[in-house]
């Protein structure tokens, strides 16, 4: 019985882990690697903050609201990129005017938990689109 539930259990991380690292290292035309955060950035947060995140996007979500360089986030943190801030701000636990309620952010469900039928665990692959994302932003820093 032990045996059998720990067979289960290291098929179901290897699947997860199989669908994680698929999803983050796709492969493009002639090889080229494709950037999964940056693929979320552009599809879902350039068009406020800008394709480089200077905050200076074409559209901006409301009147009044000034839309925030994410390109200086550690620069207006000590040096310190504040990863479980703009985590939380993806998922919506950190509510924005902007990005709408916690229940509807502007993003639609894209990174909410959801079913996948080849992900045992659909937090695991959630948790990782949100995490190539913020390690994008990460990459966006300035000195």
């Amino acid at each position: 019985m032990t045996s059998r539930l720990i067979k289960s259990m290291t098929a179901g991380a290897i699947a997860v882990g199989v669908v994680t690292m698929a999803y983050a290292q796709k492969t493009g035309p002639a090889g080229q690697t494709f950037d999964a955060g940056k693929d979320d950035y552009d599809s879902h947060c350039a068009a406020c903050h800008g394709s480089n995140g200077a905050g200076d996007g074409p559209n901006v979500p409301l009147p009044n609201v000034t839309v925030p360089n994410l390109t200086t986030l550690a620069k207006r943190n000590g040096g310190v990129f504040p990863y479980s801030r703009v985590y939380e701000t993806i998922d919506g636990r950190l509510e924005l005017p902007a990005h709408g309620t916690r229940n509807m952010p502007i993003w639609g469900q894209e990174f909410t938990y959801k079913k996948h039928p080849l992900n045992p665990d659909p937090n695991a692959f959630v948790r990782a689109k949100i995490n190539t994302l913020v390690l994008y932003i990460h990459r966006l820093q300035v000195e």
